[in-house]
């Protein structure tokens, strides 16, 4: 039987659904700042509630525990960046390809270095609430990831470099000036990262990380 939904219900739901989706944002914005400042352990659920704005109760209807919202904030890291990885391609240029991805993860480091640094935090106490994240599939995914850079390595490409190692020099180097902006600041003098520095610290990644693989950065 095929239920059929009146008119005036679908456009009800149009709102609903901007405003679950606004109060979502809000929400994953706050428990990102919470979690970024005090760990896991020490954010409460009351002040991100306060911090999104929402009455606990709303909190609840959105993200039933503390953790269910934990889990919900790195996930959602994650995703953004393996979205941009998801575009590297057998058929591309390995050169332009990784200055894209280069350039584009290190645009991640400068606007959401909170949410990096809650992944760093999470990985280094074990990553335990990742444990189903990280499960076969994304393994399968993270091999077919690497099967590209063979790909270019085969075709003759690039020079013939460990594809897995290359993904964690990527992932570690475009991070590290989010997580470790604070040493960054202190050994280089500056009060804080501005964007000319992303994009000079992102040039010079482009040209020794093209470089160790054979290929010429076209900056």
């Amino acid at each position: 039987m095929t239920l059929e939904v009146p008119a005036h219900s679908a456009l009800a739901s149009k709102p609903a659904s901007r405003i679950r989706q606004k109060n979502e944002e809000a929400i994953l914005k706050a428990a990102e700042d919470e979690f970024a400042r005090h760990g896991f352990k020490g954010t409460s659920m009351n002040t991100i509630a306060l911090n999104a704005g929402l009455p606990k109760a709303n909190l609840h209807y959105y993200f039933t525990n503390k953790l269910g919202l934990y889990i919900a904030v790195l996930s959602n890291i994650i995703e953004l960046w393996d979205s941009t990885f998801n575009a590297l391609s057998v058929d591309d240029d390995p050169a332009q390809a990784l200055t894209r991805y280069i350039r584009a993860k290190m645009e991640f480091s400068r606007r959401q270095p909170q949410a990096s640094r809650i992944f760093a935090m999470e990985i280094i106490s074990g990553g335990q609430c990742l444990n189903e994240y990280f499960s076969q599939d994304y393994r399968a995914w993270f091999k077919s990831r690497a099967a590209v850079f063979q790909g270019w390595i085969d075709a003759g490409k690039m020079d013939p470099i460990d594809p897995v190692h290359l993904i964690f020099l990527l992932w570690g180097s475009t991070q590290h000036y989010a997580d470790f902006a604070t040493q960054i600041c202190q050994v280089t003098g500056r009060t804080r990262l501005t964007k000319q520095d992303f994009e000079e610290a992102g040039n010079n990644m482009i040209h020794i990380i093209l470089k160790g693989c054979g290929l010429t950065p076209a900056l």
